[in-house]
């Protein structure tokens, strides 16, 4: 039996901070409602239909930060603060054509920039093509530039088909032409949430996981085993979306592929105890078979306290912080 709640939930989220709001809509707006389908099975595929275009804007931002904690003198050299790279891009997606095994091939036109980058509290960089002072920047000829991919229905970026016009546009721009990298355009057009092709037929609860190996410089690697639920299904103006959230945990399974490289650092993060938080929360509009909004968010803490400091000096800590975030969602 099929369940409508008036009173609905929403899940909104902030960088790092997710609050769950709920209450009955107001009269004068339309509210989701939440549909209790147990027994409903969906598929949860992207549909791709020739000609067919959809803006979206994608945010990626990684951040690191460092502190001296307590009264205790800082060691020689110490050099703390906060350190980011921070990347927000609007493109459309045009789907030039789709092949028999349901793979397009997307013609992706960037629409809109913003690059900052800073360096221990300094802006080394910030751009902006919305602003006029930025017309003449080197990163603005990026802005109407093109590019095309294959994507499968699970998500993937299965391939790079060209990316040589807008290369050569911006050649001789070291950030603009990283950015046009297969690696990179990879990272910002694949959807990690969505479950493989023969895998997407799925009820309230189920879940799938893909494994995550993460960087952390001198700190080392890390591997996660993301894990995503399917949750409930809301019904918004004619459209069924289904809420997918994924919640991480620290993964073996490549513990003896990077062995080699934590072997160097071992010695230096086993002196800290180190805590991280990831998750994240995917909005998947059913009815049209695209994404509407996927957000992840990892936090790592590292610290080391020397409780028992010489000649009678005061306790200190090291503090450390490392961020990972990751949001696409649709805009038109």
């Amino acid at each position: 039996m099929k369940q409508i709640i008036i009173c609905s939930l929403a899940l909104t989220a902030t960088a790092g901070t997710f609050l769950l709001v709920g209450g009955c809509p107001a009269p004068s707006r339309r509210k989701p409602v939440l549909v209790d389908q147990q027994d409903e099975s969906i598929k949860l595929a992207l549909k791709f239909t020739p000609a067919e275009s959809t803006t979206y804007r994608v945010v990626l931002e990684t951040g690191k930060r460092v502190q001296w904690e307590g009264q205790a003198p800082r060691p020689k050299g110490f050099k703390g603060g906060h350190s980011s790279n921070k990347m927000e891009m609007t493109f459309s997606q045009r789907i030039e054509k789709v092949g028999e095994q349901g793979n397009a091939v997307a013609r992706i036109t960037i629409e809109g920039l913003k690059y900052a980058t800073t360096i221990i509290d300094k802006s080394v960089l910030d751009f902006d093509s919305t602003k006029e002072k930025d017309e003449s920047h080197l990163l603005n000829k990026l802005i109407g530039q093109n590019y095309t991919i294959e994507i499968t229905p699970s998500g993937q970026v299965s391939r790079v088909v060209d990316a040589n016009d807008a290369l050569a546009a911006v050649s001789g721009n070291e950030t603009a032409v990283a950015l046009l990298s297969a690696q990179a355009i990879k990272q910002r057009h694949t959807i990690p949430a969505l479950p493989a092709t023969g895998e997407n037929q799925l009820q309230s609860g189920d879940n799938w996981s893909n494994i995550k190996s993460v960087s952390f410089d001198m700190m080392g690697a890390k591997s996660f085993e993301r894990i995503y639920t399917l949750g409930r299904i809301e019904d918004a103006a004619g459209h069924r979306i289904a809420i997918v959230k994924m919640e991480a945990v620290p993964s073996a399974e490549k513990a003896k592929e990077s062995h080699k490289e934590q072997a160097a650092t071992d010695s230096f993060s086993s002196m800290f105890d180190n805590t991280e938080d990831y998750m994240g929360e995917l909005k998947f509009d059913l009815t049209e078979g695209k994404v509407t909004q996927y957000n992840e968010n990892l936090v790592v803490r590292w610290l080391i306290v020397n409780p028992n400091p010489k000649d009678d000096e005061p306790p200190a800590a090291l503090r450390m912080t490392a961020t990972r975030l990751f949001n696409i969602e649709r805009i038109d």
